[in-house]
């Protein structure tokens, strides 16, 4: 008996990460705000700057630094000062000498006077810098406000919640402009997805009807003892192919439900939603030998139950039917961390390159092939599990495993 070939090894795991993460110093992230705040405080400093310049050069000029005295003494007398030290002493001073030390000391005073208008100038414009720059930094933040709750509400649309709307208030302007434009997108963008949702549930429930009665009929006729063997096996092939339609119209109601936001929520253990997923899961993968294993502590959600079990029944059915033929194994966790509830299927299987990850999740798109010649199911697992974590606010995030296989992590808020 030949031995089975070993697994190609699996490609090496990007050294990127798709996910945003958060910047070191999120302070100082070069946002409007703190640019407008620069750019006024800015002007103002550079402004400041050259009014005391030019008071500066005006009030030297006044003062006639390095000039001579406009009086001379003529004649010695007895001179004396309180304030210059370095005047000559006696009753009778030769005149000169007299002039000479009253122009040093008053060109120092007039220096010392000057020196004392810059560095109090300048301790009055760095306290004025400072207040400009506070006073700038909220004014920058009063009017880029409505820019805030524009980017609120997107972060609630990008969440599916299409129901939300800036409504701006103030002047016409070119904010209240750009609101009323978005408004207007949200609108339209409402109307698009609502029909369409629209459309899929009505099609879907017209399409159970006639199954439905195509499965009976096709039930009553295989209960016929004396039907001949041939329509017997065209009606169980027909019965199949009638059971993948039904799937199919099932698949394409729950995800048009699943792109709503949930209002009435509960209280979900994801251990008890995987355990039962794991229980319906249990007889098919004994029947190829497929392990499930895995720990699953309790992570309470507040959520819709039967929408969450639909997503563990989804991700687990994946993890065993693309499964390796022989010494296979599922592992599923669940744990609460991090103010977020963890489950985690990890499963061996073929590699997936990990250009393919996002393609698993179209609608009807499988690893390297289209929704047509499987059995596997109907190419909606993954797209119903990644809507459901969507609606519920959390996300699923796929991964390449080293040797071959995924790992699907689904992260929703406690």
């Amino acid at each position: 008996m030949a031995a089975t070939p070993a697994p190609p090894a699996a490609p090496p795991k990007p050294t990127w990460d798709p996910r945003k993460t958060e910047p070191p110093f999120p302070w100082l992230r070069p946002t409007i705000r703190i640019r407008l705040t620069l750019l006024y405080g800015g002007m103002f400093l550079i402004a400041g700057i050259l009014l005391l310049s030019i008071i500066y050069l005006l009030a030297a000029q006044a003062l006639n630094v390095g000039s001579d005295l406009p009086f001379n003494i003529e004649g010695g007398s007895r001179v004396s000062s309180n304030t210059c030290h370095n005047l000559p002493t006696g009753t009778q001073v030769p005149a000169d000498e007299v002039n000479a030390a009253l122009n040093e000391c008053v060109n120092k005073m007039r220096q010392n006077a000057l020196d004392n208008l810059l560095s109090r100038s300048l301790l009055a414009l760095l306290g004025l810098a400072v207040i400009a720059f506070a006073f700038g930094y909220a004014m920058a933040g009063r009017v880029l406000s409505p820019l805030g709750r524009i980017t609120r509400t997107a972060r609630r649309v990008a969440g599916t919640d299409l129901s939300r709307r800036i409504e701006l208030d103030g002047p016409d302007d070119e904010l209240k402009e750009l609101s009323d434009t978005f408004d207007e997108m949200l609108d339209r963008l409402e109307r698009a997805f609502t029909a369409q949702q629209r459309f899929v549930g009505n099609a879907s429930h017209e399409l159970r009807t006639p199954l439905a009665i195509n499965r009976t009929l096709l039930e009553v006729q295989l209960s016929d003892p004396d039907a001949p063997p041939e329509l017997q096996q065209l009606g169980k092939t027909l019965l199949a192919t009638n059971e993948r339609s039904e799937q199919l119209v099932e698949g394409l109601l729950l995800l048009a439900r699943s792109d709503n936001q949930i209002v009435e929520r509960k209280p979900v253990d994801l251990a008890e939603v995987a355990d039962r997923a794991v229980d319906q899961v249990r007889s098919e993968a004994d029947a190829k030998g497929v392990e499930i294993r895995g720990d699953r502590a309790p992570a309470v959600v507040q959520g819709n139950g039967v929408l969450m079990e639909r997503i563990a029944l989804n991700l687990v059915q994946n993890a065993v039917r693309y499964n390796v033929p022989d010494d296979g194994w599922v592992e599923v966790t669940t744990e609460a961390q991090h103010g977020q509830a963890v489950i985690v299927v990890t499963n061996t299987g073929p590699v997936v390159p990990a250009y393919e990850i996002d393609n698993l999740f179209e609608p009807f798109r499988r690893l390297r092939t289209e929704r047509t010649g499987s059995d596997k199911g109907v190419g909606l697992g993954l797209s119903i599990a990644r809507s459901v974590a969507r609606a519920h606010g959390g996300r699923i995030i796929a991964e390449p495993r080293e040797g071959g296989g995924l790992v699907m992590r689904v992260t929703l808020p406690l």
